[in-house]
């Protein structure tokens, strides 16, 4: 009969001994680079062996800092629409009140707006 508990015991065992022995059979050293969501592992993690002499291969092009480099857009009506570009990219249409001053952000998308006094 096959016991499922020895064998979860078995495979734990296993993976924290290989994960040893890989560590130190190798003078790899994990690089960290963190990612849009934080996501950072720690130095020990087992499932840092499927990046043994290989990188990491991150997006430097966070969604957030493209945003950023949008200019905000002028309006001349108080109250502008968003819908993220429309069709099938886009997203649902919000209305947004342009009445105080400054830069007002699609809650969606981070696209700005500002009210044009001219």
């Amino acid at each position: 009969m096959f016991n499922v508990a020895s064998f979860v015991n078995n495979l734990s065992k296993a993976r924290q001994l290989s994960s040893q022995i890989i560590r130190k059979s190798s003078k790899w050293i994990p690089q960290e680079i963190e990612t849009h969501t934080g996501q950072k592992w720690d130095s020990e993690d087992y499932r840092l062996v499927r990046f043994i002499d290989k990188k990491k291969h991150v997006n430097p092009n966070w969604a957030v800092s493209l945003v950023d480099q949008e200019p905000p857009k002028p309006s001349h009506e108080r109250v502008v629409a968003c819908d993220g570009g429309g069709g099938p990219t886009g997203h649902p249409k919000v209305f947004i009140n342009l009445d105080q001053p400054g830069n007002h952000a699609c809650g969606y998308c981070g696209l700005r707006f500002f009210l044009d006094h001219h």
